[in-house]
């Protein structure tokens, strides 16, 4: 064996005993005669002590070894004299009685450390090497112990693990599919799944009515910090249940691994809040809760009482009330406002009303209104003295709301109110079945064609299908969207007037759907399913801002892999074997 034990195991009590540990070179300290090489390798980190009087050959060697070779070491473990109460093992060093060089290594291009100097192009370049440092690998622990609290709780209610295929059949309703040249069929393509939405549907009407998978999925969208091509869900599905039973086992699911991972418990019942009612107090429909500042409608109080132009023209007047900000000088208010008009956000400007510690009101509008305005500005907020009121208006009600909804972030950030160990969850229910799409110009499925509407809107389909509800919700934790799911519809005519009503003729339903139609002719049962994003829900427990440094070799925000130069141009005879031609 290369080590009898490991480099992070060896306390007091291993005093005496001989021990071979093997790693890679942290660093090196020559002090005088003495010679110490801190040990890494995944479990931690031992000093390994060489004297020049007692072996000089045995430290000479260890003087010319380098960062990162990759070594083997004997000796004796004793008790340090200078203690370090940061490491694990820091009140033992090994007194080294042979070393054995089992791999040079070149010059690292950063330092592997917890604060490296690697920027992030240059540590997903070399990966490997940022694999190596304490803060990246804790995430991929982090990791695997989510992944086997999962599939334990699962197991012990039934469920049942089913891998699903990774090629299937392009189904271009939604985002953008992954595609794969077919060499025996040419010019017909796989896709990579976006999820494995029918075919767990699927294994419901087969029988299994209790199925999860971790699965990887693929989406050809465009990237940002929580999202990318590639991705791991927790993707489950169940029959003969209702929504609220659904919501019951994931909650559980989610409290399990507050619980287990990070200490918290949360809620006995976790709150639920419509779609309307989250877009109207946060405009979001992931709203993060760790804080207030909710919305507040304006428009009585602002809209025709005053002389402002820009009100009295608005379709939508609202604000948030910031505590105890009143004391912001001009410049910061000046900066905030051309925070609110950059592109990103979108706004044209930001009313300011600083209801002052000494009962005085100052606004950016005061000549446009009469001071009594303001003190039912103030009562409308809730604010009171001290209080800053931030307000935002548009001609687009929904658009100006999200705007207000990026305001509301960026003050809870600048005031530290987002804390990362602080866990706000909740579910967010009754969405709209439908949403309408510019670009397509017609109604499009919110989540997918498979969600079953409110029975009590039913009627609506042939009259006002706008307004339908969504038997869907979403998991939702500090302003994130962690996972979502649906009931679905296993009536067959419920499915295909579902079809009707995105443009699907009969012939496009049964060209790309014919296998989940015909199988709903054979017994169907009522089923629901919900997905977490593994990749979301582990950087949210890791405290993450990015879910890349919880997935061993992510893309960069480009979609590349730029430690394998992927994707890459194909030779050209593997373009002929796949009878392809590439555009100019």
């Amino acid at each position: 064996m290369y080590r009898t034990k490991t480099n992070g195991e060896l306390r007091l009590a291993n005093v005496g005993e001989t021990v071979t540990l093997a790693g890679w070179v942290q660093r090196t300290r020559k002090m005088g005669g003495m010679t110490f090489v801190d040990l890494r390798d995944r479990y931690g980190i031992t000093q390994i002590v060489f004297n020049n009087e007692v072996d000089a050959d045995l430290c000479d060697q260890a003087n010319h070894v380098g960062r990162e070779w990759v070594l083997q070491i004997t000796g004796t473990v004793a008790e340090r004299e200078s203690k370090n109460a940061n490491m694990p093992t820091g009140d033992i060093e090994i007194i080294a009685s042979s070393l054995r060089v089992l791999s040079k290594s070149d010059t690292p291009p950063f330092t592997i450390e917890d604060n490296t100097d690697g920027g992030d192009d240059l540590r997903m370049k070399y990966r490997y090497l940022d694999l190596r440092r304490t803060a990246v690998r804790r995430n991929l622990e982090l990791r695997h112990q989510m992944a086997i609290l999962i599939r334990n709780f699962l197991d012990a209610r039934g469920f049942l693990e089913v891998e699903t295929p990774i090629l299937i059949g392009s189904t271009p309703e939604g985002a953008r599919d992954f595609v794969v040249p077919s060499r025996m069929n040419p010019g017909q393509f796989y896709a990579l799944p976006q999820s494995p939405q029918t075919l767990k549907q699927l294994l419901m009407v087969a029988g299994f009515d209790r199925y999860f998978q971790i699965a990887k999925c693929f989406r050809d969208e465009d990237l940002r910090a929580d999202r990318q091509p590639e991705f791991t869900q927790i993707d489950c599905e169940m029959s003969f249940v209702d929504q609220e039973d659904v919501l019951e086992i994931f909650e559980d699911l989610a409290r399990h691994l507050f619980k287990e991972i990070r200490g918290v418990e949360l809620p006995a019942k976790l709150r639920q809040m419509t779609w309307h009612e989250a877009m109207r107090l946060y405009g979001s429909d992931k709203p993060d809760l760790r804080f207030g500042m909710t919305f507040v409608e304006l428009m009585d109080v602002l809209k025709g009482t005053g002389s402002f132009p820009v009100f009295n023209e608005a379709a939508y007047i609202g604000g948030i009330c910031v505590p105890g900000c009143a004391d912001y000088s001009r410049k910061q208010l000046d900066q905030l406002t051309e925070w609110v008009k950059r592109p990103q956000i979108g706004a044209k400007g930001l009313v300011y009303v600083k209801f002052n510690s000494d009962g005085t009101v100052k606004s950016s509008i005061d000549k446009f209104y009469a001071p009594e305005v303001w003190q039912q500005v103030k009562a409308a907020m809730g604010a009171v003295d001290g209080d800053l009121v931030l307000i935002l208006s548009g001609d687009n009600a929904n658009k100006t709301r999200v705007q207000l909804c990026s305001l509301r972030l960026e003050m809870g950030e600048r005031l530290g109110l987002r804390d990362k160990n602080k866990f706000e969850c909740l579910w967010i229910v009754d969405f709209p079945l439908f949403e309408w799409s510019d670009e397509e110009q017609r109604l499009m499925a919110t989540h997918h064609p498979f969600t079953m509407p409110n029975p009590d809107d039913i009627p609506l389909l042939d009259t006002d299908p706008a307004r339908v509800r969504a038997m869907a919700y979403d998991f939702v934790c500090n302003g994130v969207e962690v996972g979502g799911g649906s009931l679905r519809i296993h009536d067959g005519e419920l499915q295909e007037k579902m079809f009707q009503i995105l443009g699907f003729t009969p012939e496009r339903a049964m060209a790309q759907f014919g296998f989940l139609i015909n199988a709903f002719k054979y017994g169907a049962p009522p089923h629901a399913g919900l997905a977490f994003g593994f990749d979301r829900f582990v950087s949210i427990m890791a405290g993450l801002d990015s879910i890349r440094d919880c997935i061993a070799f992510p893309k960069n925000n480009s979609g590349r892999d730029v430690m394998l130069d992927a994707p890459s141009e194909l030779d050209p005879a593997q373009l002929d074997e796949l009878k392809l031609d590439i555009k100019p």
